[in-house]
């Protein structure tokens, strides 16, 4: 990977030539590294600066420029409502791709003959991050070893990651497609289903919201682990994490481990045992098997149960009752409950192809 370093002086070199403020960020709207203040300052180089990364807000202003597409300087102009002030923004191109952009406030005096004498430096920090990028993509092929819960494939993997960290987990989408190389640098991706990432452990979370929002699907992150050579604890974490996102909407669309309480015994069981535990409740139909789950979920309050399923409180008890003769189980009885509301859980992560039929499925 490169040096920040040269890409701090890239930028002081460019600021200092065209005598304008410059900031440079990666795809992300990441700073990178800023040159010295030239004349204004603005709200959002400041805010760019001390952030280290521009708002959404923001960034939907810029990216409606087309910058993402552009060959060469794009100009910007003020806007008094953002308090964005007149701006180049020169988008950092490699080999037709964009990895990045140069931010330049323009006081009017960046004509497009300045501008092409920082063309040599563009091209140097925009081949910069391609390396950077590719560098990214090799050390990826590499995540599958060093998140291996084989011991002996861990042992091959030479990747040096600074810890702490914490893995993530992200259902792939047919649909929708994400550039894995444009997260934050850092943060290790590798393909698949699921998509692995290894991030640092502060970042975790907005990498898992990134990818989750591009895919549109749901995410799993694992606890994070000072030592790197435990990755793949948080891995094993991450993917059970994910399969709780998937089947239990409160804790969808992205899941933590550390916040799934008791769902974390259930993620860790096998399909056999997710098959005797669903088997407490195989007698109910769909609409049963919903009324005692809400009305388990709501820790036995009747009024708040009927009020979430919109029925009747006579339709509640009659229903309850239908559902205890089925499964011969006393809803009042404390082990009886916990057995019952365990089944029913369970039945939410046994797999559709698993012995015994399909898992129930509820909203």
């Amino acid at each position: 990977m490169h040096n920040s370093a040269d890409l701090q002086e890239i930028v002081d070199e460019i600021a200092a030539r065209l005598g304008a403020s410059a900031t440079l960020e990666d795809r992300s709207f990441r700073l990178l590294a800023y040159g010295a203040q030239h004349g204004d300052i603005d709200t959002v180089r400041q805010e760019s600066i001390l952030r280290r990364r521009a708002t959404g807000e923001v960034r939907e202003y810029f990216e409606r420029y087309g910058i993402a597409r552009a060959g060469g300087p794009v100009r910007i102009p003020a806007d008094a409502e953002l308090k964005v002030l007149a701006r180049v923004c020169w988008p950092l191109r490699h080999a037709d791709v964009t990895y990045g952009y140069l931010w330049l406030l323009d006081s009017g005096e960046l004509t497009d003959e300045t501008l092409r004498a920082a063309a040599p430096l563009v091209a140097r920090a925009a081949a910069a991050l391609a390396q950077e990028a590719r560098s990214r993509q090799d050390l990826g092929h590499g995540l599958r070893a060093l998140l291996s819960a084989d011991p002996e494939e861990r042992a091959g993997v030479s990747i040096e990651v600074p810890g702490p960290v914490a893995a993530i987990a992200v259902r792939e989408s047919q649909e929708r497609v994400a550039a894995l190389w444009t997260l934050p640098r850092g943060v290790l991706a590798r393909a698949g289903s699921p998509v692995a990432l290894l991030a640092p452990a502060h970042l975790a979370a907005e990498v898992a919201q990134t990818l989750q929002s591009a895919y549109g699907t749901a995410a799993g992150i694992g606890a994070p682990r000072a030592d790197p050579a435990d990755a793949w604890l948080s891995w094993r974490e991450a993917r059970q994490a994910l399969r709780i996102a998937e089947h239990f909407p409160r804790h969808a669309p992205i899941a933590r481990w550390e916040d799934l309480g008791v769902h974390r015994l259930l993620a860790r069981l096998g399909q056999a045992d997710l098959r005797e535990l669903a088997g407490e409740t195989a007698a109910l139909d769909t609409e049963l098997a919903q009324t005692v789950e809400v009305y388990l979920d709501r820790g036995g309050h009747a009024q708040r149960t009927a009020a979430e399923l919109g029925i009747h409180r006579q339709t509640l008890y009659y229903r309850l009752g239908k559902a205890e003769r089925l499964i011969h189980r006393d809803l009042s009885d404390g082990d009886d409950r916990l057995a019952v509301h365990m089944g029913l859980k369970a039945a939410r992560l046994r797999a559709p192809d698993a012995p015994g039929g399909p898992a129930v499925t509820r909203p």
